[in-house]
């Protein structure tokens, strides 16, 4: 690995406004760094900004799903998408909120071989035809989750947390984006 973030020759703006710095302030004191993929939409404040705010309304907002649940989603379509960047940072997030290494290694392997219970299977088989055929998705794979207990709520936030890993995993591809090296030893 390289000290660059991506591929592409994107220099964050400089100065940062402050209220960007301020956000990296406190990455850097609540996760020890400040994720690569923040550092590399900082060439254009704007994307950065609107970035940030899908990423925390869909993965930190109130919702029906738990915050392990949305990085399961995330890793799920990542692992399908073969998105380095976000297999590391999200499989990461998963052995940490689940406390169980073996948990964020198999979903970034394979989710069907983790220890899930039937409403988490639903939810990521759900999760994986949308990242694969979402033109195929029918009311039966929204009723399915629904007799897992998913309200249609529920279901909104699983679509658009897949919509988004889907995007993201597209653009971190594309330009080579880098997990931060912090990743890898977190939560073993």
């Amino acid at each position: 690995m390289s000290d660059r973030i991506t591929a592409l020759d994107l220099p964050a703006a400089d100065p940062l406004p402050e209220a960007t710095a301020r956000y990296f302030d406190i990455c850097r004191e609540k996760l020890g760094m400040v994720p690569n993929v923040l550092q590399a939409y900082a060439f254009d404040i704007e994307k950065l900004n609107a970035f940030t705010a899908m990423y925390n309304d869909l993965m930190l907002a109130p919702s029906g799903l738990t915050k392990l649940e949305r990085e399961m989603i995330a890793v799920v379509v990542s692992s399908i998408n073969r998105c380095w960047y976000c297999q590391v940072a999200h499989g990461a997030a998963v052995r940490q909120l689940a406390g169980d290494p073996a948990l964020g290694e198999a979903m970034v392997m394979n989710w069907r071989a983790a220890k899930l219970d039937a409403r988490q299977s639903a939810m990521l088989a759900f999760a994986e035809k949308v990242t694969k055929a979402s033109a195929e998705v029918v009311e039966a794979d929204r009723q399915a989750l629904r007799d897992q207990g998913f309200s249609d709520r529920d279901i909104w936030d699983i679509a658009a947390v897949t919509g988004f890993y889907n995007m993201s995993n597209r653009v971190a591809s594309a330009v080579g984006m880098e997990p931060n090296p912090e990743y890898h030893a977190q939560a073993r």
